[in-house]
């Protein structure tokens, strides 16, 4: 394998299926049990999370162990999302595209521009 970091979503998609099918994780993987798995995953990267204050968790403020704690758990999010698009069949670029189209709308710069909430 070639430097992990240069593959694209679709290569890393079927790195993922083939990781999965090698292991006959088919059968575990419906959408059911993949929604659990990400939930608990993201719990996981909360966790790491639960007793900083802002300042701590910003990147300067991590320690090494922490960020390579952080990376692992965003990858398994990020895994078993791209695990359930597969599933789902899903065109996770397509949906995510389209989502950020609606987040537009529903989210118009010139109202919520500095704001966490709209008025």
């Amino acid at each position: 394998m070639g430097d992990e970091t240069k593959y694209n979503l679709d290569e890393l998609s079927l790195r993922i299926a083939d990781f999965c099918h090698k292991r006959d994780w088919e059968q575990y993987h419906n959408p059911k049990n993949l929604s659990m798995a990400m939930a608990v995953e993201a719990a996981e990267l909360m966790e790491i999370f639960q007793w900083l204050t802002i300042d701590e968790s910003k990147k300067d403020g991590l320690s090494p162990a922490q960020m390579k704690a952080i990376e692992e758990e965003v990858a398994d999010v990020m895994i078993y999302a791209v695990r359930m698009a597969q599933v789902l069949d899903i065109d996770l670029l397509k949906a995510i595209a389209e989502k950020i189209k609606l987040n537009s709308a529903k989210y118009p710069v010139d109202k919520i521009k500095g704001k966490a909430k709209l008025e």
